[in-house]
């Protein structure tokens, strides 16, 4: 599998501007600058790497739990996770996953385990050079 993005930046770090468009159409010209990145915490004005390196990582952590809950004999009927990127000194230090789970007929323990288990086997997660820490809940 290949998946493409295309990236277009215009002008100076401080003062220019970007757009990112994904192959699958799920986001197209989708802004993105200095300013979204570092002075904007609401989100509004448009996205930033950082907020998509998360995405990935959750959306890829809960999929690969799903399948591991599965191969497991579980069957989860949710999966919520918040992923919380901490970016300092130009860096991505760390990415906490907080997981809400609605799992039936599972221990705490076997869902602790099975969620580590996945977050370990990720792909995602093995692509950064982060720590990745995981709080993981039944509801």
């Amino acid at each position: 599998m290949k998946r493409k993005v295309n990236a277009i930046w215009k002008g100076d770090g401080a003062d220019g501007k970007g757009v990112l468009t994904a192959q699958s159409g799920a986001f197209k010209d989708m802004p993105y600058s200095f300013k979204t990145r570092f002075e904007n915490d609401n989100g509004t004005l448009g996205s930033n790497p950082e907020e998509l390196i998360s995405a990935a990582l959750a959306g890829c952590f809960n999929m690969k739990l799903s399948f591991v809950l599965n191969e497991a004999d579980f069957h989860p009927e949710q999966l919520n996770t918040d992923a919380v990127l901490t970016f300092e000194d130009g860096k991505v230090i760390s990415i906490e996953l907080n997981l809400k789970a609605k799992v039936s007929s599972i221990s705490e323990e076997k869902f602790i385990e099975l969620a580590e288990d996945a977050k370990k086997n990720c792909p995602i997660s093995g692509a950064l050079n982060c720590e990745i820490i995981l709080n993981a809940s039944l509801v």
